[in-house]
């Protein structure tokens, strides 16, 4: 019996996904975006409600600081994000969408609807909740 490789799987749908993303009806408007630069465009959106920090977004993404910090200041130039001080803490600086990335985003949540319901076509939602549950723990065997 053939050994089922689930890492090499998640690859290739992950390489499914880029390829798929880069087909958006918005992709043109918005070509200055990086599929990471979206993801946090998108946490950033989703978490307008609270403070959100550099650390965060290591965390929520599973990067190190050094890939988050050259990331930002990247988005900083590209006029996405902006960096503000908080008055507890002189050292922290909380992350906040610009209006060019608020519209970008709605963009992309409706992409990120579109790719999840062509996802999760004849599931159950048994069958997403098995499945979003073996994915977790996947991530922890890994973290």
């Amino acid at each position: 019996m053939k050994k089922i490789l689930i890492g090499k799987e998640l690859h290739f749908l992950n390489n499914l996904i880029m390829l798929q993303i880069e087909k958006s009806p918005f992709k043109k408007q918005i070509d200055s975006i990086t599929g990471t630069n979206g993801w946090i465009i998108c946490f950033l959106a989703e978490n307008a409600d609270k403070e959100i920090y550099q650390k965060d977004l290591e965390r929520q993404f599973s990067i190190t600081r050094s890939t988050v910090s050259k990331v930002l200041i990247l988005m900083e130039k590209k006029g996405l994000i902006e960096r503000h001080s908080v008055s507890c803490d002189a050292r922290l600086k909380k992350i906040v969408l610009t209006e060019k990335a608020w519209k970008i985003s709605e963009m992309m949540i409706s992409d990120a609807f579109r790719m999840e319901e062509t996802l999760t076509k004849g599931f159950t939602q048994e069958e997403l909740v098995y499945l979003h549950t073996y994915i977790q723990r996947m991530k922890n065997n890994i973290q």
